[in-house]
């Protein structure tokens, strides 16, 4: 398996992690903040798909020969860009979300399958990454990143199961039959 297999195999097998963590959860669960830190699931989807935004179009500026500086800068501030694409993505839809993460990752897939062996694991092949490979990068900003929201997601989700597991256990008391006896 080469370098691009690797990755690419790396990428689907964390993405499918977090699928399947939050598969069975509605739509509500997803919108609730507070699953990790005060964000929802659908700001860390938001979250996770801007940043493998940012590197298609860095993967776009290498290509060109240029160096990705919008990409860069992100990453020195990340906090802060954590923080303004939050709050420019509050009133997105779900579904929207959805379909911009499966649709920025098959971008990201197309152009991971140009790159060759060198230009993913040589140290030295870009200068501005100061002697990392550019496959540490793209783990970083892809797999690690999703990750590192992975067992909070998690807990979210077991918790929230847990939650409606209990409420079915609970009898509903939707009627209430009140005997009168009469005298006749």
């Amino acid at each position: 398996m080469n370098s691009v297999e690797q990755l690419l195999a790396e990428l689907d097998g964390a993405r499918e992690q977090l699928l399947v963590v939050i598969e069975t959860l509605p739509d509500e669960a997803l919108t609730q903040p507070g699953a990790v830190a005060d964000w929802s699931i659908t700001d860390v989807l938001v979250n996770l798909t801007v940043w493998e935004s940012e590197l298609v179009t860095a993967l776009m500026q290498i290509e060109k020969g240029k160096r990705p500086t919008r990409l860069l800068a992100a990453l020195a501030e990340a906090e802060a860009y954590n923080q303004a694409r939050y709050e420019e993505n509050q009133e997105r839809e779900l579904d929207r979300v959805f379909d911009d993460l499966m649709k920025v990752r098959l971008e990201l897939e197309e152009w991971l399958e140009t790159l060759s062996d060198r230009d993913l694991t040589d140290g030295q092949r870009y200068k501005w990454l100061n002697g990392r490979p550019l496959a540490h990068l793209i783990r970083q900003i892809t797999i690690e990143n999703e990750r590192r929201h992975l067992p909070a997601i998690t807990h979210f989700a077991q918790q929230w199961q847990a939650t409606q597991d209990e409420m079915e256990d609970i009898i509903p008391l939707t009627t209430i039959t009140i005997l009168n006896s009469t005298n006749e």
